[in-house]
């Protein structure tokens, strides 16, 4: 849109240097006109091109424009415009700028002019300047305006989920500004629990709806909250009813400012939740029994498990992926999931637990299954098989598989090189066994029958420990 800037009327004239236009010279004067816009243009009455000034490299269609009406290298729309810059500029007056396009075989080139009567009116001067750059700048704006419009929507839609997911979640949810201990948000579920009316609980202290016997365990889990993200929950007493409650804090940044997230169980639901029996047993079970989601991570974890990672409560494995403990990153789990997938369930699988950052782990012996649906649970048995492990043979090779089965059980234990070598000297002792046995433990047709020197054969019966080495049973 244009306004009274892109003309001279009502600017403040020259006044004191109005005299040095007066001396300018013909060289002065035509370079003033040049640098006065990126496209000058010199035309007769009619609008004839007598000359022009401009940059070939920037405007490579105007290299034969002299001669030419200016009205004709215009676009059609923009005809109107040269006719009344023309027509204002034969009655003297100067007209604010035009935008006018060019046609060119890349687009148009937008162009803003300006029109001045020289030489008593017999001449005009069009005064040229490139809006490419400036509409790039446009375009470039443009973009970056419609991407924040669809971040900002974006935004809204995920604020809306995460709202509906809060004011209709069954658990008690409270947003506590850090500082202060006074609570910004609470859903419909906490507003319930402490016996308030809708809306009333933002606002007010926390500490002002606990009793006063858990305020000092409301103030230490809050300190702790704020420095690990691994809290265990504590239980409170409420102010109103006096009702116990089990409350879990985690602390979070926002608007350079902290929060924390307190989520509340009543002590009741806590202790006594669906399938109580059934979960005081696992608990008790002596192997370690967890259950995660589809994603492996862990949602459960009986007292065994705990232990076994050393870690400080079920609590702190909440959320941890099974692969931080279980089996060696991108193997096992993977083939565990595959024999569910194909079996219906994973039976008896050798694997390692890793504690901290220990990356051979303990040897253990692992039973899953899963449960059906589209958020399927699974549900693993560990249990630690390292008093057994005497009986997996070392690499020095002093005890050997005495089957198949066991040599198959070496997998993932140790490397396929090592269990090759196993392999070959179970099929060499084997034949051995064999030999000796066909030839009624006669050693020189055993070593013929082998294909071996009787040396080379008292050599691998020493290996073995294979016969009574003492003598000779030919």
């Amino acid at each position: 849109m244009l306004t009274r800037k892109h003309s001279i009327d009502g600017k403040h004239e020259f006044s004191p240097a109005a005299g040095l236009f007066a001396t300018l010279d013909a060289d002065a004067a035509m370079k003033l006109a040049m640098v006065a816009g990126d496209v000058t243009l010199v035309l007769d009455d009619a609008g004839t091109i007598l000359d022009a000034s401009f940059d070939p490299r920037d405007f490579p269609n105007f290299s034969n424009v002299i001669g030419s009406n200016w009205i004709d290298i215009v676009t059609e729309d923009s005809r109107h415009k040269v006719m009344e810059m023309l027509a204002a500029a034969r009655r003297g007056e100067v007209q604010p700028w035009r935008e006018v396009n060019h046609p060119t075989r890349d687009g148009e080139v937008p162009i803003r002019y300006s029109v001045l009567s020289i030489n008593g009116g017999e001449h005009r001067i069009a005064f040229g300047r490139d809006l490419r750059e400036a509409g790039r700048l446009q375009q470039r704006l443009l973009q970056v305006q419609q991407a924040l419009e669809r971040d900002y929507l974006r935004m809204r839609q995920l604020e809306a989920r995460y709202r509906m997911l809060f004011e209709r979640s069954s658990e008690a949810v409270i947003i506590v500004e850090a500082a202060s201990l006074r609570i910004r948000e609470a859903n419909p579920a906490a507003h319930a629990m402490f016996g308030a009316r809708a809306a009333s609980l933002p606002g007010k202290k926390l500490l002002s709806v606990l009793d006063s016997h858990s305020r000092d365990a409301m103030q230490a889990l809050v300190g702790s909250a704020l420095v690990s993200d691994n809290v265990s929950p504590v239980s409170l007493r409420l102010s109103k009813g006096g009702r116990e409650v089990q409350a879990s804090v985690s602390g979070f940044t926002q608007d350079r400012g902290q929060f924390l997230l307190l989520r509340l169980v009543a002590q009741s639901d806590a202790s006594q939740p669906s399938g109580a029996p059934v979960n005081e047993l696992i608990d008790r079970m002596p192997d370690a029994f967890v259950v995660a989601n589809s994603n492996l991570e862990i949602v459960s974890a009986n007292s065994a498990f705990v232990e076994m990672v050393q870690a400080s409560s079920e609590e702190s494995l909440r959320g941890r992926h099974l692969s931080e403990t279980i089996g060696r990153p991108g193997i096992d789990l993977d083939l565990i999931e595959g024999q569910i997938d194909q079996h219906g369930a994973a039976r008896n699988v050798s694997t390692v637990l890793r504690v901290g950052r220990d990356l051979e782990g303990e040897a253990v012996e692992l039973s899953a299954v899963r449960t059906g649906g589209e958020e399927p649970f699974y549900a693993f048995v560990i249990r630690a098989i390292g008093r057994r492990m005497h009986d997996v043979p070392t690499h020095s090779g002093e005890e050997l598989p005495r089957s198949v089965e066991q040599l198959t059980d070496l997998v993932g234990r140790m490397s396929l090189k090592d269990i090759v070598r196993e392999s070959t000297d179970l099929i060499e002792r084997l034949c051995i066994e064999a030999a000796l046995s066909y030839t009624s433990d006669n050693r020189a047709s055993a070593a013929e029958i082998l294909g071996l020197s009787r040396q080379s054969l008292y050599s691998k019966l020493h290996r073995y420990g294979l016969g009574n080495l003492t003598g000779d049973a030919e």
